[in-house]
């Protein structure tokens, strides 16, 4: 198991009944999410620990060769052309030994939600799929689904209806909307339940997606 990244925690109150696994995006890093929790979290649900890790440093190819936190590197705009499946898969087990903490820490599988916003998204819909106990759900904000040609192969069979908010902007410049949709369809084609939103913004979150994500949550948190 990989060494655990550090990352910020939010309780929202003692003993929490779940976790929400958050990863940021390239050149983020764990604080950038972590200001959405008052506005994402209602009154009335269960006790809640958010984990907003943060991504490793390492050069981005696309970014010039400049160091950033960044999941994997990324080759160039295409993002499907050229992926760099070696660093996907090391934030996959990443993402693995920060599922197992949460076990360890009392909150069992089928109560932790994976969630992400662009790169971050598509590492949790990677190891969320793969991951080989039935998981609460995965969020997958403004992303795609990444090494898609494995994931018929090494899906798990326990997360094979586990449920998925994919939300994208219409106007995304940085993952265009078509590379958010394609995801969607593939998803659906392997029989993926998908709770697809689009909405009229850039490579961003927005006041109504955050509304359309609480009522998800809501209704999944026993």
């Amino acid at each position: 198991m990989p060494a655990l990244l550090p990352a910020v925690e939010h309780e929202t109150a003692a003993s929490p009944r779940y976790s929400i696994i958050w990863l940021h995006g390239l050149g983020a890093d764990g604080h950038d999410f972590a200001p959405i929790v008052p506005e994402l979290v209602a009154a009335d649900w269960p006790a809640l620990r958010f984990v907003f890790p943060h991504a490793p440093v390492r050069p981005v190819t696309v970014n010039g060769g400049m160091p950033m936190r960044a999941w994997y590197d990324i080759h160039g705009f295409d993002l499907v052309a050229r992926q760099d499946e070696t660093g996907i898969r090391a934030s996959i087990a990443a993402t693995e030994a920060l599922i197992a903490r949460e076990r360890e820490r009392g909150v069992p599988d089928e109560r932790i939600f994976l969630a992400g916003f662009s790169q971050g998204g598509a590492i949790a819909l990677a190891a969320g799929l793969r991951h080989t106990e039935r998981l609460a759900g995965i969020v997958a904000l403004s992303t795609y689904l990444p090494i898609a040609d494995t994931l018929a192969a090494e899906r798990s069979a326990a997360n094979a209806d586990v449920p998925i908010f994919q939300a994208h902007g219409s106007f995304d410049p940085v993952v265009i909307p078509p590379r958010g949709s394609d995801s969607r369809d593939l998803l659906q084609r392997l029989g993926y339940r998908v709770d697809w939103h689009s909405y009229p913004m850039a490579h961003a979150v927005c006041a109504e997606e955050i509304a359309d994500l609480r009522s998800w949550l809501g209704a999944r948190l026993g």
